[in-house]
């Protein structure tokens, strides 16, 4: 059998139209610029936030799912990825407020609280 040779890919027509290398952190460097941690750290705080976060399901029962893509096995970020999920913390930790603000407080069964039965000896 003859091997299928791929089409051409196709030439930009317009000189404006050439792909734009950009650049990606991992989730070390995202953490970083996301402020969660400091340069000179070399703890992992903010690394599981954010791999949680890309991981939320895609139905949204979980909040909004971060953007981002792995690429070579690791999880990759771009500074537009970043501004987004930036956005997306601010907005989840204000409706967590509002959510505190506008709590009922929770109701009295009216039953008493349970007393022990046997005397509690202090050990000196």
């Amino acid at each position: 059998m003859a091997a299928i040779k791929a089409p051409d890919a196709p030439t930009p027509t317009n000189p404006t139209d050439q792909p734009v290398l950009v650049e990606f952190y991992d989730v070390a460097e995202a953490a970083v610029l996301l402020k969660l941690r400091a340069p000179d750290d070399l703890s992992n705080k903010g690394e599981k936030w954010l791999r949680d976060g890309y991981n939320r399901p895609s139905d949204g029962s979980k909040g909004r799912q971060f953007p981002g893509r792995y690429m070579a096995g690791r999880l990759k970020f771009t500074a537009a990825d970043l501004a987004v999920i930036a956005e997306i913390a601010l907005e989840e930790s204000e409706a967590k407020r509002q959510a505190r603000e506008n709590a009922r407080p929770r109701p009295s069964t009216g039953r008493p609280r349970r007393t022990r039965k046997t005397a509690v000896l202090a050990t000196v």
